[in-house]
């Protein structure tokens, strides 16, 4: 395993970590003067940024952009809208090419509206990604497809196992690529297996945070690295053990808690549990 102990350049930021503190120049800026060596920037971020002006400062600055928060949601508009949200995701792949971003992370998407056929929305999501391959591997960003947790699986995503997210990837072929997000995974008994199953080649992003006891809220209340029960050490070296050497992208949405507090009080905590904890 790599030694993090002074290695603040492997740790990478996710925009939504401190999101609520500033604007995404300010937030670019922040990242930047931490010594921290990557950032995950949202579509809207970039939006409110503009492409341009976000892509130059995050080169400016040496930073890596680890990957691009969000696409896929491929179910969510119904059969009748895929094509829009096809088109939509076409934008999106554009985006992370123009911030030459090591991936564009894909969340599935949940059941269609009005629907309980959890087997067809996995179908529909499948059939998005295999719509969009060419496109991305036109534009060289890998489809970093994102299990989530199973309390999301009727909502958000109805892709929910790493077991899931490499069958995905053995159908579509090259271009499919994973993120793991302990988060989302650290629950799951066959979670080794498959992370060595995805190997180097598949696993484009590691994301980490912490499962709080109690959490209050199963979506902004992640808990900072070091304060719950996910093992992350253990889990970034089966990831390191498979072949990945990218960054590790620290990603926590608390709404109650790390989102109130400064934003470099934040990213200085950041650091620092990545360079004790993680």
């Amino acid at each position: 395993m790599r030694d993090l102990a002074r290695a603040a350049r492997l740790l990478a930021v996710n925009g939504a970590t401190v999101r609520k503190q500033g604007d995404f120049a300010q937030i670019i800026d922040a990242i930047a003067a931490h010594g921290i060596g990557g950032i995950a920037p949202w579509r809207d971020q970039l939006a409110e940024c503009g492409l341009k002006e976000a892509a130059k400062r995050i080169a400016g600055h040496g930073l890596i952009a680890t990957g691009v928060c969000r696409a896929g949601l491929f179910t969510n508009e119904g059969r009748e809208k895929f094509q829009a949200v096809l088109d939509e995701n076409r934008r999106a792949i554009d985006e992370a090419q123009a911030l030459d971003a090591r991936c564009l992370i894909m969340v599935g998407g949940g059941l269609e509206p009005g629907s309980r056929d959890l087997a067809g929305a996995r179908s529909l999501v499948r059939d998005g990604l295999a719509a969009l391959l060419p496109h991305a591997r036109a534009a060289k960003i890998p489809l970093a497809i994102e299990p989530l947790h199973p309390m999301y699986a009727a909502d958000r995503s109805c892709i929910n196992s790493m077991k899931q997210a490499n069958d995905l990837c053995d159908a579509l072929g090259p271009g499919a690529a994973i993120a793991v997000d302990v988060y989302h995974t650290w629950w799951d008994p066959d979670l080794e297996r498959q992370i060595k199953r995805a190997g180097k080649e598949r696993i484009v992003a590691f994301h980490i945070s912490d499962w709080l006891v109690p959490t209050t809220d199963l979506l902004l209340d992640r808990g900072m690295m070091g304060d719950g029960v996910i093992d992350i050490r253990n889990i970034r070296g089966w990831v390191e053990a498979a072949g990945f050497d990218g960054l590790c992208e620290a990603e926590i949405f608390s709404e109650r808690n790390w989102w109130r507090r400064p934003m470099d009080e934040v990213l200085g905590t950041c650091v620092q549990r990545f360079t004790t904890v993680c």
